[in-house]
């Protein structure tokens, strides 16, 4: 298995499932997007422990996106038809008592916003990733040593 597949799976994992849930669960629902950057930071530091190198930026960003596209996946899956069998009843009704009429059905919002919020957890689990890569990422024990003092032409040490 790819090692950022792993930490990619188990980030995207909380991303997709706690804001898949976030509108059920009210303590969840206080830190709506905060778990797509949790997911993003503790997929960046899965795979910093696994990697025997300090692990670039770039690695912890694309971590980061690998688990915010699980998390989008999986968010789209679990939202998506939640959404449509609680929230098309509500929203309807809302919109008759407001007197507002849609050209089109309440459905393809529904659709249209819960592939924009997959859209957004990808940014924010890589993000994440970012962060979790400057927080996790740098101790490795292998810098390199700095080079020699040099003498140009001084006095002889």
């Amino acid at each position: 298995m790819n090692n950022k597949l792993k930490p990619a799976l188990l980030g995207g994992l909380i991303v997709g499932v706690f804001s898949a849930i976030h509108s059920l669960i009210p303590i969840i629902s206080l830190c709506c997007c905060i778990w797509s950057i949790i997911g993003g930071v503790l997929a960046a530091l899965l795979y910093a422990k696994s990697s025997p190198k300090p692990v670039p930026m770039g690695d912890g960003a694309m971590v980061g996106a690998l688990a915010g596209v699980v998390g989008g996946i999986i968010y789209v899956v679990i939202y998506l038809p939640i959404a449509l069998l609680w929230g098309m009843a509500t929203m309807q009704e809302q919109l008759n008592r407001s007197g507002v009429h849609l050209p089109f059905s309440g459905t393809i919002l529904m659709i249209v916003g819960s592939l924009i919020g997959a859209v957004a957890l990808v940014v924010l689990s890589t993000l994440g990733g970012v962060i979790g890569t400057a927080i996790f990422g740098k101790g490795k024990g292998t810098s390199v040593a700095p080079p020699p003092p040099q003498n140009f032409g001084g006095p002889g040490i």
